[in-house]
């Protein structure tokens, strides 16, 4: 069973950081790119970023580029976000992600709020 288990989420002053972490098991975990995505309230769920299967091709929306960093440890199959430089607008629920089989899986997200 496909299943995502994502944390590091919490209240945060605008220029904070937080990590998000997102263990992942039921799957090959190294076999597959991950992705973050996020939806804040009254809006769309976003891609933000993704990895691939090493680790070394990654992609980040403009709206988080030079912020955000997504890394990936495949012996504990966990991906993680590091979020710098956080504003107000970051404000939202992240979930993890990895299509399976042309099938999208999700995690339950992690709330992170920036706030002061």
């Amino acid at each position: 069973q496909v299943q995502f288990v994502e944390s590091g989420g919490g209240l945060v002053q605008p220029g904070g950081s937080l990590r998000l972490s997102c263990a992942a098991s039921g799957f090959t975990f190294s076999e597959h790119a991950m992705y973050w995505y996020r939806q804040a309230p009254g809006k769309e769920r976003e891609s933000i970023a993704s990895i691939g299967t090493s680790g070394d091709n990654t992609y980040y929306a403009d709206s988080v580029k030079g912020r955000f960093t997504i890394s990936r440890d495949n012996a504990k199959t966990t991906v993680y976000l590091q979020m710098n430089s956080l504003k107000p607008e970051d404000t939202a629920v992240y979930y993890c992600n990895a299509r399976l089989a042309f099938l999208d899986y999700w995690g339950q997200g992690t709330q992170v709020t920036v706030s002061s």
